[in-house]
């Protein structure tokens, strides 16, 4: 295999594992966010939009030899089985903190790009939570990297394992300290804005909303 015809979740996540990568090892290698490369994981057959492909092709071209060797022994195995064992049992152990910053009667939302490049997708910023790192600190510092705002944690929310992503989600109600809210991530992110509580469900179906989350923000379902 000289090459990747188009590269899928399960390429990516073979490519991530020939080069003997962390998520966040992986992630930075390619200049992208660890929440994209646990979506790869996630979703095993999802094509990553262009920009992504350009990535992952530049790192499998930098590889070494015995990288690539690795990669094509992972693809022949992976297409062999119907099990894509141990990216499934990682995906499984991930934890994201979800931050709900609140500043008086609005709330801090992101749109987050489609795999087609389009913004398909308002969320509550939110940061995969790596072995010995609290849940508070990581909700606080990727609310920064990700918006350009200042939080503090004011309580936790409670958790469960997402219906979308099935990672464990893990939710903090935090409170606006300071910092103008902006689009910090443009790889990953079309817009950061705030809103309204009682427009919320405008932007996340209320179906897809953490029932704690709509009652501490007061939120007719």
């Amino acid at each position: 295999m000289a090459y990747v015809n188009a590269w899928t979740g399960r390429t990516a996540g073979a490519l991530q594992a020939a080069l003997r990568m962390s998520n966040e090892g992986f992630a930075k290698h390619l200049g992208v966010a660890v929440r994209t490369v646990a979506a790869w994981h996630s979703g095993p057959d999802v094509t990553p939009r262009s920009e992504m492909q350009d990535a992952l092709d530049t790192a499998f071209d930098r590889a070494s030899d015995s990288a690539k060797a690795r990669f094509r022994h992972l693809v022949e195995q992976r297409e062999q089985s119907s099990l894509s064992a141990g990216a499934d049992g990682e995906v499984q152990a991930l934890r994201v903190a979800i931050a709900v910053v609140v500043d008086g009667a609005k709330v801090l939302v992101v749109c987050r790009r489609g795999e087609d490049g389009n913004g398909i997708s308002w969320q509550f910023p939110a940061g995969m939570v790596k072995p010995g790192v609290a849940l508070e600190t990581v909700a606080v510092r990727e609310t920064l990297a990700e918006t350009g705002v200042h939080c503090s944690i004011v309580r936790k929310l409670g958790s469960r394992l997402h219906p979308i992503t099935h990672v464990q989600a893990e939710y903090m109600l935090c409170e606006y300290l300071t910092g103008e809210a902006q689009n910090m991530d443009v790889l990953e992110n079309v817009s950061v804005v705030w809103v309204e509580k009682s427009e919320l469900t405008r932007f996340i179906p209320a179906d897809r909303i953490y029932p704690p989350i709509l009652e501490v923000l007061e939120v007719a379902e």
